[in-house]
């Protein structure tokens, strides 16, 4: 089946199988910034931004889909970068497997919810788990982001 949709700004149209995942599609299709993490909706690391909201990739079936925006970092470049340096800046980048899906939902969040508190990043960024760090660097460079972005 075809499904169209929105890709980074960019109309697509793919053939895809009816159980196949958004996952699947985009990394089948190269985009591989979209990573495969658990399979299961818990790790966050294949997260995308389906009309501006962040979903799990591995999650979402692409037939589902027609029609809707799907955003992967490729589609806000410039922003990740900036993200990328406060990260380095506070040390919070190692591996670097979960900083695709957790810029983009900084980036979601910084649309969403205005001057967000301590407790409200960490509430929304609660699903993007990183196995490297214990998150008080990350916290700091999401904190120092959005304060130095308003």
């Amino acid at each position: 089946m075809k499904v169209a949709f929105i890709l980074n700004g960019r109309n697509r149209e793919f053939e895809v199988s009816p159980e196949e995942y958004l996952l699947e599609t985009l990394r089948s299709h190269h985009i591989t910034s979209v990573k495969n993490g658990c399979n299961e909706s818990t790790c966050g690391v294949c997260t995308v931004l389906l009309d501006g909201k962040p979903v799990l990739s591995c999650s979402v079936l692409t037939a589902r889909i027609e029609g809707q925006e799907v955003t992967t970092v490729e589609g806000i470049q410039k922003e990740v970068e900036h993200i990328s340096d406060y990260f380095g800046d506070e040390g919070a980048d190692q591996c670097g497997f979960c900083n695709s899906g957790l810029a983009l939902t900084i980036h979601a969040l910084k649309k969403e919810i205005k001057d967000p508190s301590e407790e409200d990043i960490k509430n929304y960024i609660v699903g993007n788990l990183c196995r490297c760090s214990g998150y008080q660097s990350q916290l700091k460079a999401i904190k120092r982001y959005l304060e130095d972005h308003k």
